[in-house]
């Protein structure tokens, strides 16, 4: 834990600079116009100096070049969109997997109106509500993990 020191209130110097409108300063330096105009700006342009100064003076290694015909096998998007993904690798018809995908902002739109059912706070007094957040959860997690597996046990996860 830190210690705070706290200002003495009832010191008569600190008194008549607060009387005055110096704000928490000590010194009594008011932020405008010595922070505000002439430090800040030389913080931010030193900031810009050395990000720059570092690009050039060391820059990031390029990897091989991109080919645009030459696409791997197996290209995963970020974590979060894996369900969707899956949804989309897994349906044979196209149309439909994005009409799926288009289904779970809709989905969630229509949580407010599910949960103005019912005016209780507890989940146990709403069940609707709380099975379609169980069902949701587990659908996602289902699909997310079988995301990362093969096609053949996409869906499956390969228990059955």
């Amino acid at each position: 834990m830190s210690v705070i020191k706290k200002p003495d209130l009832t010191n008569p110097v600190l008194r008549a600079k607060l009387a005055k409108g110096m704000g928490h300063n000590y010194y009594g330096e008011p932020a405008w116009p010595n922070d505000l105009l002439y430090i800040f700006p030389v913080v931010i342009l030193g900031t810009f100096a050395l990000v720059i100064g570092l690009s050039v003076l060391e820059p990031s290694a390029l990897g091989e070049k991109a080919d645009p015909f030459a696409t791997p096998l197996e290209i995963l998007p970020e974590w979060y969109f894996f369900p969707t993904f899956n949804l989309l690798r897994v349906l044979p018809n196209k149309l439909l997997g994005v009409l799926a995908m288009a289904s779970v902002p809709a989905g969630l739109l229509t949580v407010p109106f599910i949960e103005n059912i019912n005016n209780f706070q507890n989940p146990f007094r709403r069940p609707i509500a709380s099975a379609v957040f169980l069902f949701g959860t587990f659908v996602a997690i289902w699909l997310g993990i079988g995301a990362c597996l093969p096609i053949n046990k996409a869906i499956t996860l390969g228990l059955f």
